[in-house]
This record gives structure tokens, C-alpha cells and sequence, in this order.
């Protein structure tokens, strides 16, 4: 039994957006992005339908060593790499490859030299200005990392894009310029490429690429939609409407009264607020959809409910289901009206909204 405000997960349109990513990136090994819980979509039941990528990525140990006890032999990546001997240690056990972007990583790694068996991923700063080691000192930073493996150790470049999400951003060129430039005399096995390069910039395409929000159905560019990129959405968001109440002209709805009524008007109530993740900083005409009419948030968000205008959908009754966001509904356009970005939507949503895993419309 659905309860009234749940999630669905579609695992086959996360096949579909990985089938995509590989289309745009036919001869590079697929690094799927599933970090903070796949960004809210489930970590173990994405990473078993996104079996057939070459690598996973997270950003936090707990999060790979979740997978490897729930028996993922993928290679992981470990995003974020590692800030003590005990998750040095760990990492090593379970076959974890991580990312290396400080200084106080490698000299906990020169504590431990020759490693083994061990595969790092050498971050560089390339305008991100946020992990890894600045282009000047890599000629210093690179023999160092490498003294601290055995023969049968591995060394990886990698670097970030930050305004990939704008394909006229000349940023995102001079990144890769400097990338290259930086590590071409070497000849090791590089990633670049984010969602937004791998879908604008061939350029960014070496040979390991990290999709990651684009394989939830969500568009990585300013003003596009999944949809327009062929992706299909992988979580729907749901709820019902409670209750439906006419208010007269000049009433206050809401917590604060920030909201005036201004005309009579049929007020429905819909059983979902910031304590499921639906944010409370929700703007006054934020769309929902009732049999798919869109129809407008007024009032604040509560923790458990929020109010819409149901004056351009007079069929809604009480339980009608609600969509916050969907394939007829793009979240991309509701975060929009939020003035935030998709992220922080399907990330924020809480533990005490079930997800219901499907497969397409079933």
C-alpha cells in the first residue's frame, strides 16, 4: 500500500540515461556518480540497476564500504579520498581507489610506502579552486605520489570543470587546456568530463568521463530539461490532497500571513512540507499538478503540508494525487520557481518519504 506522500524510482529510466552517457561517450570507461545516497535516490537499488557502468563513485568511505558489504565488485572511487590511517586502511582492505588533492594525504601515504594493489586518482585544480593540487606544483607533487607505490601501483589524473552547466563558458576550455597541458608528457589515464562535459564538450572526453546527475533524467545545463537532452526523470514525487476549503476575499493563509487571498477562492491542502524535504523556502507560485493541471503553492511551506490556489483546476477533490515534481511536471522548472537548482531537491528529500522502486509506468 502507497502511503500518501512517497517517491518512485524508475530504474529503467536510469538504464536508459546511462545508455545515454555511453551514446555521448562511446570510448570512454563510464564512472557513475551515486554519491550521498545517489543523490537521494536510493544508494543500493541505483547502484544494482546501474550494474553495467565500469566504475562507481562516492564521495564518503561509509558510502563504499556500504557497497562493498552489500556485494558490489565494481571498481569504486572515493571521491573525497581519505583523512586518517584508518580509513586509509580500510580503503586498502576493500579494494577502494581514491582521490588524492592535499599534501597531508601524501605524506600519510609516504608512511606506508611501497603500497600495493592501490589505485589513485591525482586531483588537479584547474579553476574549481576547490580540491586539488594547483598545476604549478605538480611536477614536484606527481614523482612523490609515485615513490609511495609499488610497481604494481596505479596513478590516474582527474580534474573538475566548473561552469560546465553553460556551454558558452569559455572557462570550461581553458580548463581542459590547462588539464591537458599539465599532464600530456606523462601519458597516464585521465577523467574530466562531469554530466554537463560529457553532453557539450567531445573535448572532455578522455578516458574515463563521471556522469552524475544526468543519470537520474535531470538536465546538468542552465535552461534545458532532462527531457530536451533525451533523458528520462528516475524520481517522481507525490502526495495528496487532503483537504480543499474555500477562502474568502483578504484572508490570510499560513503561518505568518504572509499570503493574502486576493479574491475568493477554492484553497487545497496537500499533505507534504518541508519535513519530507520539499523546502520550506518554496516561492508563492511554485506549480504542483492535479490532473495535470499545474497549479500554484501560496502561503509558506509547514513542515508536514503546504497550500495551493485551485483556481485554474475547479475539478480537484479531495485525493486527488498531487505530482511536486515528475515526467509531466520537469523538476528542473520547479527549481526554477524555487530559485534553486535540482540538486538540492531530489537530494533534500527525507528518509520518511518511502521510495517505491519501479520499472517504467508499472
Amino acid at each position: 500500500m502507497k502511503l500518501v506522500t512517497y517517491a518512485t524510482i524508475d530504474l529503467s529510466a536510469l538504464q536508459h540515461n546511462l545508455a545515454v552517457a555511453r551514446l555521448f561517450a562511446p570510448d570512454s570507461g563510464i564512472i557513475a556518480v551515486i554519491k550521498a545516497n545517489a543523490y537521494g535516490h536510493g544508494l543500493l537499488s541505483v547502484a544494482k540497476a546501474l550494474s553495467s557502468a565500469d566504475a562507481f563513485a562516492v564521495a564518503r568511505i561509509d558510502e563504499a564500504l556500504v557497497l562493498r558489504k552489500s556485494g558490489f565488485q565494481q571498481r569504486i572511487i572515493l571521491l573525497e579520498g581519505f583523512s586518517n590511517a584508518m580509513a586509509l586502511d580500510a580503503c586498502r582492505t576493500h579494494n577502494i581507489e581514491l582521490v588524492i588533492h592535499c599534501i597531508e594525504q601524501i605524506h600519510l601515504l609516504e608512511k606506508y610506502k611501497p603500497l600495493s594493489n592501490i589505485v589513485l586518482w591525482l586531483k588537479i585544480d584547474t579553476g574549481m579552486n576547490r580540491l586539488g593540487f594547483d598545476t604549478k606544483d605538480f611536477s614536484i607533487i606527481y614523482p612523490r605520489l609515485k615513490a609511495c607505490l609499488a610497481r604494481n601501483g596505479e596513478i590516474n589524473f582527474m580534474t573538475h570543470l566548473a561552469n560546465a552547466d553553460d556551454p558558452e563558458d569559455v572557462k570550461t576550455l581553458e580548463q581542459i587546456f590547462i588539464f591537458q597541458e599539465t599532464v600530456s608528457p606523462y601519458g597516464n589515464a585521465c577523467s574530466i568530463a562531469n554530466s554537463a562535459g560529457l553532453l557539450t564538450r567531445k573535448e572532455s572526453l578522455k578516458d574515463w568521463v563521471r556522469p552524475g546527475l544526468m543519470l537520474y533524467g535531470i538536465s546538468p545545463l542552465i535552461d534545458k530539461t532532462g527531457a530536451q537532452l533525451d533523458l528520462k526523470p528516475v524520481m517522481g514525487l507525490y502526495s495528496q490532497l487532503i483537504a480543499i476549503k474555500t477562502v474568502e476575499a483578504g484572508e490570510s493563509v499560513g503561518y505568518g500571513g504572509s499570503w493574502i487571498t486576493p479574491k475568493p477562492i477554492r484553497l487545497g491542502v496537500v499533505a507534504i512540507g518541508y519535513g519530507d524535504g520539499y523546502p520550506r523556502q518554496a516561492s508563492v507560485g511554485t506549480p504542483v499538478l492535479i490532473k495535470g493541471q499545474k497549479v500554484p503553492i501560496v502561503g509558506r511551506i509547514s513542515m508536514d503540508m503546504l497550500t495551493v490556489d485551485l483556481s485554474l483546476q475547479p475539478q480537484a477533490e479531495v485525493y486527488d494525487e498531487v505530482m511536486l515534481w515528475g515526467d509531466l511536471l520537469p523538476i528542473e522548472k520547479v527549481a526554477t520557481a524555487m530559485n534553486t537548482i535540482p540538486y538540492t531537491l531530489v537530494c533534500g528529500v527525507t528518509a520518511r518519504v518511502p521510495r517505491y522502486v519501479i520499472r517504467g509506468k508499472s
